[in-house]
Formats: C-alpha cells, sequence, structure tokens
C-alpha cells in the first residue's frame, strides 16, 4: 500500500516513542511543530508517488515480490533503477532540501547484498530473514532511519578497547529467541519521525570486536530506545522562508538494553561481512547524496537567477554575473554527473542487485562535499549584499517604516519590492542561517568524511591499468617473475585477488 504523506503523518501517531526535543519529552511527534517540517520534507517522498506526474521516478516494480512500491525502498535491479533513483532523490530534494528517506533505500540495498553473502560464506538464513522483512517494510510503505554512525568515543581506539564500550552499540546478550543489544548511535537523520531504526555497524571490526558487528531493525519505540534529537529547520521563524516548512531533526539515538527477536537480526557478530556492509552502504548512500545535493543547487541556481533578476542585472551583458551563474550550474551539474557515470557504469552483486560504481561514486560525493561552500560563495556573489542586510520580515507590517523600506529596497521597476525581498530572505535562509551552516556540515560529513572517499577511491581505482598502459608505450615491460606489486588496499596484486579483469558491462537501458 502506497501512503499519501498525511498517511504517513498519521501512521507515526501509532508509535510512542521517548523523545526528547531541545530538554523537553515530545507526546506526539506528529504534532509537535518542532518536527513538523522534517515530516513535511520526508512526505514529499510519499505524495510524489501518487502523482501522476511524478509516480515514475517515485515507484518502482520490486522482482522479489512483484509489487510495485516507493522507490525509496525498492532493492535496484540494473543502472535505470540507479538513474531513475538519483533522478528521483534530485527531484524530492529540489522541492524540500533534503527529503531524507533515502538514506532508506541506500540502507535496505546494503542489506540485501550483506545478508546474501553471509550466508554464502557461512550458511544460515539471513537473507531470507531480510527478504521477509523487506516485503514487510514495502507493504506497509515504512520510513526507516539509519542508527549507523555510533558515538565512537576515543577515535585512537578500536571498540572493544573504549573505557566505556557503550560508545559503539553491540551485542550484550544472547537468547534462545533473539538478542539484547546496548550503545549509543549519534547521528541519526530523521530519528523522531521515522518507523523504525536500521542498526547497521559504522566501521570494520576485527574478531575480538565481533559483538559490535550487529544489523538489526527496532521499532522507534521498543522498549530501551531514547530519541535525544534538535528540532527539524527553524519552524516558527518569520524569516525561514524555506526551513520554516521544510527542514531536517537529527538525534541521538541511545538503546539500553534492547531485545531484538531473531526475525529482525540480519548480523550478529559476522564481522567480515559488517565491513562489508559499510563500505557497501557507503557506496549506495554517496550516489544518493550526489542526487540530494543536486537538488539543493537547483535551490540555489534558481533563486540566484531570480535575484539577479530582480537586482536589475542582465548576465548576457554583465559577464561577472554570468561567469558566477555557470560556475553555479557547473559544480551542481559536475558532480550530478558522476552520479549518472555511476548509475551506468554499475555492476551486479552476487546477490543480484545492482551497485554503483565505486569511483564514480565516491568523486561525486568528494566533489558536492568540498564544492558547498563554493556554491553558498557563489550564490552569495550573483545575490549582492542585500541578502544580510535585509530587515526582518516584522518591518515588513510595521507602519513606521515599511512604505519607506518598499520604496528604497526594490530593484527592476517591474519586479514589486516584496517579490525582491523574498528572494533574498530565501537565499539567506538556504546559505546564511544557522539551518545553512548546518546543510553545509552534512554536506561536507554526511555519508563520511572527505578522507573515507578518497580512500575508497583509491582502493577501487584501476591503477595498475594506468601504469602498464604508459609501460606498453614506453616498451618496457615487465618480467612475469618481478610482477608489478599494488600498494592499493585489497589489490595485492597486478590484476587482484577479487577485482577481475575489465570488461565491457552490459547496461540496461531499458524504460521502466
Amino acid at each position: 500500500m502506497l501512503m499519501s504523506a498525511a498517511d504517513y503523518r498519521e501512521s507515526l501517531r501509532a508509535y510512542k516513542p521517548r523523545v526528547f526535543v531541545d530538554g523537553n519529552a515530545i507526546a506526539s511527534v506528529a504534532d509537535e511543530p518542532l518536527l513538523a517540517p522534517g515530516i513535511n520534507a520526508v512526505g514529499i517522498t510519499y505524495d510524489y508517488a501518487l502523482d501522476p506526474l511524478h509516480k515514475g521516478l517515485l515507484t518502482a516494480h520490486q522482482g522479489t515480490s512483484g509489487k510495485t512500491v516507493n522507490r525509496m525502498l525498492h532493492i535496484n535491479e540494473n543502472s535505470t533503477d540507479l538513474l531513475h533513483k538519483l533522478e528521483a532523490v534530485r527531484l524530492v530534494c529540489s522541492v524540500s532540501g533534503c527529503a531524507q528517506r533515502y538514506l532508506t533505500h541506500d540502507a535496505l540495498n546494503g542489506i540485501f547484498q550483506a545478508t546474501k553473502r553471509t550466508d554464502d560464506a557461512h550458511g544460515g538464513n539471513y537473507h531470507a530473514r531480510f527478504l521477509n522483512y523487506l516485503h514487510e517494510v514495502q507493504d506497509r510503505d515504512l520510513t526507516l532511519g539509519v542508527a549507523m554512525t555510533d558515538a565512537k568515543g576515543d577515535r585512537s581506539k578500536r571498540p572493544g578497547q573504549q573505557a566505556n564500550p557503550d560508545v559503539y552499540v553491540h551485542i550484550t546478550e544472547r537468547r534462545p529467541d533473539g538478542i539484547v543489544i546496548r550503545g549509543t548511535k549519534a547521528i541519526v537523520t530523521g530519528a523522531p519521525y521515522m518507523h523504525e531504526f536500521l542498526v547497521m555497524p559504522c566501521r570494520t571490526h576485527t574478531e575480538e570486536d565481533a559483538d559490535f558487528a550487529v544489523c538489526c531493525a527496532v521499532p522507534v519505540d521498543a522498549p530501551g530506545v531514547t530519541i535525544v534529537a534538535r528540532p527539524a529547520g527553524r519552524p516558527g521563524e518569520a524569516a525561514a522562508k524555506f526551513s520554516g516548512k521544510y527542514g531536517q531533526s537529527v538525534g541521538v539515538v541511545i538503546f539500553d538494553d534492547v531485545f531484538v527477536p531473531y526475525d529482525r537480526v540480519f548480523l550478529a557478530g559476522e564481522y567480515v561481512e559488517g565491513g562489508f556492509l559499510t563500505t557497501t552502504y557507503a557506496t549506495h548512500h554517496r550516489h544518493s547524496c550526489i542526487g540530494a545535493r543536486a537538488g539543493f543547487g537547483d535551490l540555489l541556481i534558481g533563486a540566484g537567477a531570480l535575484m539577479v533578476e530582480a537586482n536589475g542585472l542582465d548576465p548576457d551583458r554583465h559577464s561577472h554575473i554570468r561567469d558566477a551563474m555557470v560556475e553555479l550550474i557547473t559544480i551542481t551539474e559536475s558532480f550530478f554527473a558522476c552520479g549518472v557515470a555511476s548509475s551506468v557504469y554499475c555492476v551486479t552483486d552476487p546477490a543480484g542487485s545492482a551497485m554503483p560504481d565505486a569511483v564514480f561514486s565516491n568523486i561525486g560525493k568528494l566533489l558536492l562535499a568540498t564544492k558547498i561552500y563554493d556554491m553558498h560563495k557563489l550564490a552569495h556573489y550573483v545575490s549582492g549584499g542585500l541578502i544580510t542586510a535585509l530587515p526582518g520580515p516584522d518591518e515588513d507590517h510595521n507602519p513606521e517604516t515599511a512604505a519607506s523600506l518598499a520604496a528604497v529596497l526594490g530593484g527592476r521597476a517591474d519586479i514589486p519590492a516584496a517579490q525582491r525581498l523574498e528572494v533574498s530572505r530565501l537565499i539567506e535562509d538556504l546559505t546564511v542561517s544557522n539551518q545553512a551552516g548546518w546543510y553545509s556540515v552534512i554536506s561536507l560529513h554526511g555519508g563520511g568524511s572527505p578522507e573515507a572517499m578518497k580512500r575508497e577511491i583509491w582502493r577501487n581505482y584501476p591503477m595498475i591499468e594506468k601504469t602498464e598502459l604508459v609501460e606498453r608505450l614506453l616498451d618496457r615491460g615487465i618480467a612475469d617473475e618481478g610482477r608489478r606489486v599494488s600498494k592499493q588496499p585489497g589489490r595485492c596484486c597486478d590484476t587482484g585477488c577479487e577485482v577481475p579483469a575489465p570488461a565491457l558491462r552490459e547496461i540496461d537501458t531499458a524504460a521502466e
């Protein structure tokens, strides 16, 4: 069943999570004004799946069940699925800033691959369990929070070496009917208004830390779960032209001896496969982040163009303005192009799903993470200084000042001053406010730090192919007994122990 945004909001009433925002207990998440912008943002993914104009992107045919499901819950089967997901995320984030639900998609796809790999390596029924859970989530059209990033404590020490083991979520007890988990996840997007949490490891583990390699599904109101969150956006602020309606809450989620039945446990100590899940999820998520920040770029491009127009400038005559707008467009479309390339050059995982190309996904995410500040700068450049000097919106209704301000703060004669002020405040909200700074931080660190992307690019890039290309051109060659050994992790020989020789990938270009 596909829900609407109104259905989604109503569905939250069936849950009674223990939530605190700004030091206050929240009696009803669905009715809390401080969380409304976040619920509105997630709601876009529901309403667009029902809209005839957008449902082609926002829904998909799930091969394992034969049903039509929300795109944010779909297991990708080919490059077309990945392209549609990328475009769908860009679409909903161009409306909401960050629709958040794409994290659900990324986790489901990562767990789908990891459970299959675990069963192949160790036997068991993790994958069958997960498929049952996946179909339940799709049938109920749920939104799942990704509880992945642990509090971590002393970053120089492994989980088992921490003075307080609860800085990482870990298994404390194994019962005949399930496991008990304890610990803290420090950065959980949309935590208060999720239906359930997908608990996943945030790093690779060793055998000694096997109890920290756990993946399971936990309802938000399960006994022992506490959510400590910040407000979503800037609700109630008159100047918050965007984030007063759309925003994102982020929460710390504490698991205090939470029982999880085995039908919701997808990894329980398989530390090698837990590491695979971490990196696989990261690739899916960075692919989605590309679409999300391209949607944010669309907002900046559109607002910048409107501001240029309201200021009375013509990009065809004022080359410095045109150049800045072109640079903003180039940044946005460059990292989005990496997402497209990652979709087209996808590989088929042994589980049968489509995996985005890791190199292009990580390059795209690295670009957006490091260029978000340039995007803000360019929006400021084309908009002018009014976005920081503009009096607050309450002055628009002040009889002592309103007429004077309207007379002098206009731009082009055919564009009302009120329109120029509205666009100015929108750009202020997107690029200058505390909410804007927060968007910059999640762009930089969301889905992993830039260092993590650099490691993945280096680990997956076929460097030996490039060196052998040049060596052939130089007619040097390498004797068999002295083959070059790669220094890249996971590539201990010239071809790599796990990576096959390059071959043309079959690309599915069929329309959905």
